[in-house]
């Protein structure tokens, strides 16, 4: 982790604005980064997490911001991309009045950013941050559209796997593909869920034991220990965990012959995503693939939609990942490399 600026990351303009809040009374510490609003208010969730350091917590903020703003582009949603981070205090603290001050840090921010459920953040959270700031989504609603975003999340990376196996292993269904799943969490979870339904033959692991052992015994999966996921030999990768697992260690023993996954940031640097493509594996860029989620509490927050119609825009990530294909076999450089400049294009576009 390197870094120039406080507010941007190495090598790219900076971000229009970065807010470190604390509040002594609660334990809150957090950062919220706005990436951009060209193409409307800033949305992205709220991660709670432990970091080694406060500048790990902003460097993974200013991460998540500009891959949102990537993923709403080329989701084609009318909105920018932030994200928060709360860091996830040691001892005990109370979690509605930590939520609460997040709330209140949120509506400071007067619109420029909306949040949403992340990694560690739950719809009751939400719930208390709606108490406080209208500028929240991702939240259970009687008689409308809503709720936890998390199996929305899941679909869109189910379908983009079926893309990607049409294409790259020339199979027209996933029965009997051998799919490796890294994270079984609330995105996880639902994605071995579809996997199974489509016959897929799933390898997963976890942090939680328990979490193995339960896809064991419902899905037939084979348990992998947590360091040896990635060196599965399966047809299909899906890192469903933290960020920057694919890195100049793993690249080289994965033997997948697809990656596509639900955690964000998963190249450590543009160039891991040019070594996957050296070694003749098919990345599909997180932030395409994943972006089930925020169009679920995108269209939530603009009271738009029913269950079916924003499954059935979900579902059309299948037919972006085709077009992404099919734009590198046109360019002749990497998915990762032709999904930045598509959605970079789309940045100074609005819906």
């Amino acid at each position: 982790m390197t870094f120039t600026s406080l507010f941007g990351l190495p090598e790219q303009p900076a971000h229009e604005r970065v807010l470190l809040t604390t509040d002594p009374a609660t334990g809150l510490q957090a950062i919220l980064a706005v990436h951009s609003t060209a193409r409307g208010p800033a949305f992205g969730g709220c991660r709670f997490w432990h970091y080694d350091s406060d500048l790990a917590a902003l460097h993974d903020a200013l991460r998540l911001s500009q891959g949102m703003s990537l993923k709403n582009a080329l989701a084609d949603l009318p909105f920018g991309g932030g994200k928060a981070v709360i860091l996830k205090p040691r001892g005990d603290f109370d979690r509605d009045a930590l939520f609460a001050a997040f709330g209140r840090a949120v509506q400071s921010l007067r619109g420029s950013y909306i949040t949403a459920e992340d990694v560690g953040t739950t719809t009751t959270d939400m719930r208390g941050v709606r108490a406080i700031t209208p500028y929240v989504s991702g939240i259970p609603r009687d008689g409308a559209f809503g709720g936890d975003p998390s199996p929305k999340t899941a679909w869109g990376v189910f379908v983009a796997i079926q893309a990607g196996a049409r294409h790259v292993l020339g199979r027209p269904s996933l029965d009997g593909v051998r799919v490796a799943l890294q994270g079984l969490g609330a995105v996880g979870w639902h994605l071995a869920e579809f996997l199974h339904q489509a016959g897929a033959r799933l390898v997963v692991t976890d942090v939680d034991a328990a979490k193995v052992e339960r896809a064991v015994v419902q899905f037939g999966a084979q348990a992998a220990p947590v360091n040896e996921i990635l060196a599965a030999d399966v047809d299909v990768l899906a890192p469903c965990a933290l960020g920057a697992a694919l890195n100049a260690q793993t690249v080289p023993v994965i033997r997948a012959r697809i990656v596509a996954g639900a955690a964000n940031n998963q190249l450590a640097t543009p160039a891991d995503g040019d070594a996957l493509q050296q070694r003749g594996i098919c990345y599909l860029p997180d932030y395409l693939v994943n972006a089930g989620g925020i169009i679920s509490v995108a269209r939530e927050y603009r009271g738009e939609g029913d269950e079916a119609a924003v499954m059935a825009e979900v579902g059309r990530i299948a037919e972006r990942v085709e077009e992404l294909l099919d734009r590198v076999r046109v360019a002749g450089t990497t998915p990762a490399r032709v999904a930045d400049d598509w959605a970079r294009a789309k940045l100074v576009q609005t819906s």
